[in-house]
């Protein structure tokens, strides 16, 4: 049976606008075995991007809980979140995020170095497995948007990264780019077990992870 290791329990968030609180999720209750790949979907402002923020440790709830790998983060000092986050959490955005001065390598060389590991083993492999072999020495305005995509996916997984989140990462990619990040994705879970949180507009997309939730109002209703 298949480890519960991602949970949150009545997970809320406000953001204060002015003199007001706006809320962005309204008490989320979810659960992740380890080794799945799911889906995230709904109306653009009904709390997908919040929620993700919040499961990888880049922002702190108004209230409620969340619990990874045997940890409540919420519980977590800011320095032990931030430690936890640079080992255990991989980012995948919509715009990329890759830095334009280094090549394909060195993007993900960075990875390894901002997480405290001494060392570039296992580089060249994560370029090849994302199929970036031949142009680890291209930079970003040298490689095509899915190109720059796959630098990014290589970044995310380096050191065996335990939980994947990506924000709208087809967002910015034709059919054919995006066919082949999903494809990349579901090499990862299927074959090396990699537990992905996907959120996407794209319904194509969605249908690719085992299983999809569905948010709307800032809950999750589906």
């Amino acid at each position: 049976m298949k480890q519960m290791f991602l949970k949150t329990v009545d997970l809320k968030k406000s953001y204060k606008i002015g003199r007001h609180f706006e809320p962005a999720l309204l008490g989320v209750d979810m659960e992740v075995e380890q080794g799945e790949f799911v889906s995230i979907v709904g109306p653009s402002g009904c709390g997908k991007s919040t929620l993700l923020h919040l499961l990888g440790g880049l922002h702190r709830p108004t209230s409620g809980k969340i619990f990874f790998d045997g940890l409540e983060l919420t519980a977590l000092s800011d320095a032990h979140l931030t430690k936890l986050r640079r080992k255990s959490i991989g980012f995948v955005f919509q715009r990329f995020n890759i830095l334009p001065t280094l090549t394909a390598r060195g993007n993900v060389e960075i990875a390894l170095k901002i997480r405290g590991e001494n060392t570039t083993d296992g580089v060249d492999e994560v370029l090849d497995s994302v199929g970036l072999g031949g142009k680890k020495h291209h930079r970003p305005s040298e490689l095509s948007m899915g190109e720059q995509q796959r630098v990014a996916i290589a970044r995310a997984i380096i050191s065996n990264t335990k939980l994947l989140l990506a924000d709208e990462p087809t967002g910015n990619l034709d059919s054919r780019n995006s066919e082949q990040v999903l494809d990349i994705f579901h090499h990862l879970n299927k074959e090396h077990g990699q537990t992905i949180l996907m959120i996407t507009h794209n319904r194509e997309a969605a249908e690719t992870a085992g299983r999809i939730l569905r948010m709307k109002d800032g809950k999750i209703v589906e």
